[in-house]
């Protein structure tokens, strides 16, 4: 065992030592973040407008604050970007996490002093939770790759903008420095593909052990890699052991990945955003990530098949349950109010607070009424690949309301396969079973004839990648939209069968 090893198993278990203390005492650790985030914000603008001085419990603040959305919040955040002081938190954002909005171009989502801190800390203790449950920390001694968007920041008003991602790549800790890859300059390559390919050529030669991005676009990163020397990429990297991920459910990937690396590896899952770092994975035994309380972050939750209503009930992590699809709103010492952040979540346990994320409120499919989130179609995609044997690459799904001729509406589900099963229309009966009995709406509307069982279309190879690129999305922190109610992914990818 390595000096750098040792040290960082006994780090490990001071920071398990030191988060126990607030993992035991959940609620009085989110009304201390109420509270100190109440108080902060006092004689900011927005702090003025809702009249935080006269906030003292959590249900004044729920009729003094809104839930809102970016749209909503935009004249506070359009004020910060033009360079205003104590307008949703006190001083000036140092960053704003520059985002692509659907609806409202690109989003700006200030980054403050008192909120940068969690991203980098909530990211090392990750690690260092893996290390203290598992004893592995030989890893450190390797080489690390984070695929991550360009650290190139620009700059308005005297604040820096960029991806998150890329802003985050300015705080690696010095003691990482000389494991990080790939090269700074190589990072800074604003083309996904060329910056691949040369992510590819810098790592070959080198001992990884820890890989980390978003499943998507490592997948495309080990296929170079196994293009270019006809080996697994387990082969390859022969200490690689531990991949890190977020931002979509690996499990419809976990198949290729472990067909691409040659063997199974140990993974962590986190829940970072530009609005805040929400949870990480603490245990490779237990499912679901655990929730960060302690982290600048109040969390309340809506029952999203309520969240419509006209006044939906609005709770703490005091009454959540088990299994509820909820959506998640938060307010930060980044200067976020009562903000909803546009994820589902849903708790697995509570002791301690463990989330996943179940999908997106404005993503899911309810055409008919059947409100199929993600985390369900993503699980009927693992259990069918798993039965046929099947990997897939990508996929996503679209509702068929106007077929042609007499046929029944259905769900249509673009699938670009890795491996195709032998039996396609077995393979789309088992989807269609387990989204069945996942979904009492869509096993109502198929057995009372108003729907006919979904259909698949198969895709070409690279499918995905190229409606990617014709949004100018490709790479980075982007991803695949899993669920829409309307065909407007479906009809580029209609054309890539």
């Amino acid at each position: 065992m390595s000096l750098k090893s040792f040290a960082a198993k006994i780090f490990a278990k001071y920071i398990h030592f030191k988060n126990t203390k607030w993992i035991t005492n959940p609620v009085a650790a989110q009304n201390h973040v109420f509270k100190k985030l109440i108080e902060q914000a006092r004689e900011t603008q927005f702090g003025k407008d809702h009249q935080f001085a006269a906030i003292a419990t959590y249900n004044d603040f729920t009729k003094k604050v809104p839930i809102r959305d970016y749209e909503d919040l935009k004249p506070y955040v359009e004020r910060a970007v033009n360079g205003e002081k104590d307008i949703l938190w006190k001083g000036k954002p140092i960053y704003f996490a520059k985002t692509s909005g659907t609806t409202s171009g690109a989003k700006y989502i200030p980054i403050t002093k008192a909120s940068m801190p969690q991203h980098i800390q909530a990211a090392r203790n990750a690690i260092l939770s893996y290390i203290h449950e598992t004893g592995n920390a030989d890893f450190v001694d390797g080489k690390m790759i984070f695929l991550q968007g360009s650290p190139v920041l620009q700059e308005k008003n005297g604040i820096k903008l960029g991806r998150l991602s890329g802003i985050v790549a300015h705080y690696v800790p010095g003691y990482l420095q000389k494991n990080r890859m790939p090269s700074w300059e190589t990072n800074c390559i604003d083309d996904w593909e060329t910056k691949v390919d040369a992510i590819v050529t810098e790592t070959l030669p080198e001992n990884m052990t820890v890989i980390s991005g978003i499943p998507s676009w490592v997948q495309m990163y080990f296929e170079k890699i196994q293009q270019k020397t006809s080996k697994k990429v387990g082969e390859v990297f022969k200490n690689f052991n531990l991949f890190i991920y977020g931002g979509v459910n690996y499990e419809p990937y976990r198949a290729k990945f472990e067909s691409l690396i040659g063997r199974k590896v140990d993974s962590i899952e986190l829940f970072p955003a530009s609005e805040g770092f929400f949870a990480y994975q603490d245990s490779q035994k237990e499912k679901g990530m655990l929730l960060l309380l302690n982290a600048g972050i109040f969390y309340e939750f809506v029952k999203a098949d309520e969240f419509f209503d006209e006044n939906p009930e609005r709770i703490t992590i005091e009454k959540v349950e088990v299994g509820v699809n909820y959506v998640m709103i938060i307010s930060t010492n980044a200067g976020l109010w009562a903000y909803n952040l546009g994820d589902t979540v849903q708790f697995t346990s509570v002791k301690p607070y463990r989330i996943i994320v179940s999908g997106r409120i404005k993503h899911f499919i309810s055409a008919f009424g059947e409100h199929v989130i993600a985390k369900e179609v993503e699980q009927a995609m693992k259990e069918a690949t798993q039965q046929f044997n099947v990997a897939i690459n990508e996929f996503t799904v679209a509702p068929q309301i106007t077929p042609e001729g007499e046929e029944l509406p259905y769900h249509e589900w673009f699938i670009e396969f890795e491996r195709q099963p032998s039996n396609m229309h077995g393979f789309a009966e088992k989807l269609d079973e387990s989204l069945q009995r996942q979904n009492s709406y869509y096993f109502d509307l198929i057995q009372g004839k108003v729907l006919q069982r979904l259909k698949i279309t198969a895709l070409k190879e690279g499918a995905f990648t190229a409606y990617m690129k014709s949004q100018g999305k490709l790479g980075g922190q982007n991803k695949i939209q899993r669920l829409a109610n309307d065909r407007k992914i479906a009809n580029f990818l209609t054309k890539q069968t």
